[in-house]
C-alpha cells in the first residue's frame, strides 16, 4: 500500500512514518501513522494530516526526545482520547529512534506507560492502560445496536453480558455465543455511527470466546470513518478489565490472546495481560509500511 506524503506534513517540523501494529508483516495488523516533532501541530493541522494519511488513527508525539511525551490521537474524522494500536506503533517508532526503555505518554485519557523492548531485529511495545471500568448499557442503546447489526438477543453469550467497557475510551462489548455469528458483519454505517456518537462509544467490540484465554474480535468503527478496525488495543484493554470485573477469568494473573482482523484479510494478534488490580497490559509488535 503506497501513499503520498501529506503536503501539510512537509511544512511542519516533524517526521511522519507509517506502521502496521499487532503484526509482523505490513499486509497484516492495523495501520497507524506516527508523527514525531518538538511541538505538536495545531488541532486543525493534526486533523488534516490524519485525514490525508487515511488510517483509522494517527498518533502525534512531542517533544522529539525524552522519556515523557505528550501524545494525541486522530482518526480521519475526529480526535479520539486514546488508541491502543497507534500507541504500540508509537512505542516501536520510539524504539527505532532511541532504543529500548520505558516511555510515559500523557494522553487525553491519562498517563499511559509504554515499555519498549528489542527482540532480535525488531521492537515490541507493551502499554499499561489507565484504570479500566465498566458500566451498564441502556436497554434502548442495546436494542438499537442489535437491530442495526442484525443480531438477536438469543445470539448473545449469557456468560459475558452486554456492557460498556473503558480503558481510555468507551466500547460496547457484545459477546456472541457462536463463532458463526461473528463471521457476518453487515450494518447500516450511518445509523450505527449516529448511535455510537450519541452514547460516546469509540467502537463496538464484537467477540466470541473460543476458550478462557483465546478470543476472536471484530470492531466496527464508523465514528472514525472506518467500517471495521483490524486491531483495537484500547478495546482489548477494556475487555480485559471487564472480564476481570465479572470474574470471567479462570486464573489470575491471566494472559489473553485476541485474534482480530482475520475476516478483513489483515490478521492481527493482540496479547493482553490481566493482573489482579490496576491497568491492563496490551502488547504487540509493529512493522514499517513503505510510504
Amino acid at each position: 500500500m503506497k501513499h503520498e506524503q501529506p503536503q501539510e506534513t512537509l511544512m511542519l517540523a516533524g517526521q511522519l512514518k507509517r506502521y502496521s501494529a499487532f503484526t509482523d508483516r505490513p499486509e497484516g495488523g492495523n495501520p497507524a501513522g506516527v508523527w514525531v516533532g518538538e511541538t505538536l501541530p495545531t488541532a486543525e493541522q493534526m486533523q488534516q494530516i490524519a485525514a490525508e494519511v487515511g488510517y483509522s488513527e494517527t498518533a502525534f508525539i512531542a517533544p522529539a526526545s525524552g522519556a515523557r511525551r505528550t501524545v494525541r490521537y486522530y482518526s480521519p474524522e475526529a480526535e479520539v482520547p486514546f488508541c491502543g494500536h497507534a500507541t504500540i506503533a508509537s512505542g516501536v517508532a520510539l524504539g527505532q529512534r532511541e532504543g529500548s526503555g520505558n516511555y510515559l505518554f500523557s494522553t487525553r485519557a491519562g498517563e499511559v506507560s509504554v515499555q519498549v523492548d528489542e527482540q532480535g531485529q525488531r521492537y515490541t511495545a507493551a502499554l499499561t492502560s489507565v484504570e479500566p471500568r465498566s458500566e451498564t448499557v441502556s436497554a434502548e442503546v442495546l436494542e438499537n445496536a442489535l437491530q442495526i447489526l442484525g443480531w438477536q438477543a438469543s445470539d448473545l453469550d449469557e456468560r459475558i453480558p452486554p456492557r460498556r467497557a473503558y480503558a481510555g475510551a468507551w466500547h460496547l462489548v457484545l459477546a456472541a455465543k457462536d463463532a458463526s455469528r461473528l463471521e457476518q458483519l453487515n450494518y447500516d454505517f450511518d445509523a450505527l455511527k449516529h448511535l455510537m456518537e450519541a452514547d460516546g462509544l469509540t467502537t463496538l467490540q464484537l467477540i466470541w470466546r473460543e476458550s478462557d484465554t483465546v478470543i476472536h474480535s471484530r470492531n466496527p468503527f464508523p465514528v472514525g470513518g472506518v467500517v471495521e478496525d483490524p486491531a483495537t488495543g484500547a478495546s482489548a484493554a477494556a475487555l480485559g478489565g471487564y472480564l476481570r470485573e465479572i470474574n470471567a477469568l479462570s486464573a489470575m494473573p491471566a494472559q489473553l490472546t485476541i485474534h482480530q482482523g482475520v475476516a478483513m484479510g489483515r490478521p492481527s494478534l493482540i496479547t493482553v495481560a490481566v493482573k489482579p488490580t490496576g491497568g491492563i497490559v496490551v502488547s504487540g509488535g509493529a512493522v514499517d509500511i513503505e510510504a
